[in-house]
């Protein structure tokens, strides 16, 4: 990775506050100046989305968008307001996703804040602490999460062939690829999950399809299981496009965990069973 890259991937943490009690914040004005808006009154447009966005998703926005304006001197002693907000990580990440799609650091903002907010439960040293496993439970339990949301989305869109629906996003991401073609691939039985057959990286990388899809079809209040489709196969295509850009490993190529999720929840099972009768 050059110098430019790393630039590029660090001026979302640069830009960052912590408050008194350790929660992280970014104010809009800066986020404006990083994201190549230089019109005050076009970026608040795209924050104005970003609230309608949160208050669909059933979130208080006023937690995530907290208004701090305030009076600056405009010469001549006089003073106006200037409109500002503090912004939660969910918030930054319905701006980007609302941004204009063109800027190449609009991209960059939008897989920093999409792994940022589905790791917010955990902090950064917390989730790096845990194992490959305890990283493919955490990822899994997001994942269930987010296709829950989704499949509510679309079912609003007007999406009733939900296999259909979503072979077009696996299509999208895997190269042409269903359910049923990676499921084969990776040996599994008949309906066993392939999601629950997935190291964390491979999870990771359907999240991201899952949550886009589902902020796509809710901010361009698609409409129709044709067009639904179209959206879910193109973020799934555009995810993948963007592996490709930056170097990564294609979903298809990850390695298949050699335990399912079901088998290794099980036996984390067992083991705080063992724990407790030997108290």
């Amino acid at each position: 990775m050059n110098e430019m890259e790393k630039y590029k991937e660090s001026i979302f943490d640069h830009i960052k506050h912590v408050d008194e009690h350790h929660n992280e914040y970014w104010m809009a004005r800066d986020l404006q100046i990083v994201l190549e808006y230089s019109q005050w009154r076009r970026f608040s447009e795209v924050i104005e989305k970003a609230k309608l966005a949160c208050k669909h998703s059933g979130y208080n926005v006023l937690e995530h968008f907290a208004n701090v304006g305030k009076m600056v001197q405009i010469g001549s002693g006089a003073q106006r307001k200037q409109d500002d907000y503090k912004l939660s990580r969910y918030a930054c990440y319905l701006i980007v996703q609302n941004a204009d799609p063109r800027k190449e650091v609009i991209a960059l903002g939008q897989t920093y804040f999409a792994i940022q907010t589905r790791k917010q439960e955990l902090s950064d040293l917390e989730y790096n602490k845990l194992t490959e496993d305890e990283k493919r439970i955490y990822q899994r339990n997001l994942t269930r999460k987010g296709n829950y949301f989704l499949n509510e989305t679309a079912k609003n869109a007007g999406v009733k062939n939900f296999d259909k629906f979503h072979n077009a996003g696996y299509k999208g991401l895997y190269n042409g690829e269903t359910a049923n073609d990676i499921a084969r691939r990776k040996g599994l039985r008949y309906r066993e999950e392939i999601l629950d057959n997935m190291g964390s990286e491979e999870l990771v990388d359907n999240l991201f399809r899952i949550t886009h899809t589902e902020q796509k079809l809710k901010r361009e209040s698609i409409q129709g299981e044709t067009n639904a489709s179209m959206v879910h196969y193109k973020m799934g295509k555009d995810i993948r496009e963007f592996i490709a850009k930056h170097g990564g490993t294609m979903p298809e190529n990850l390695p298949t965990p050699e335990k399912s999720l079901k088998e290794v929840e099980k036996k984390l099972t067992i083991m705080e069973e063992k724990k407790e009768r030997s108290k």
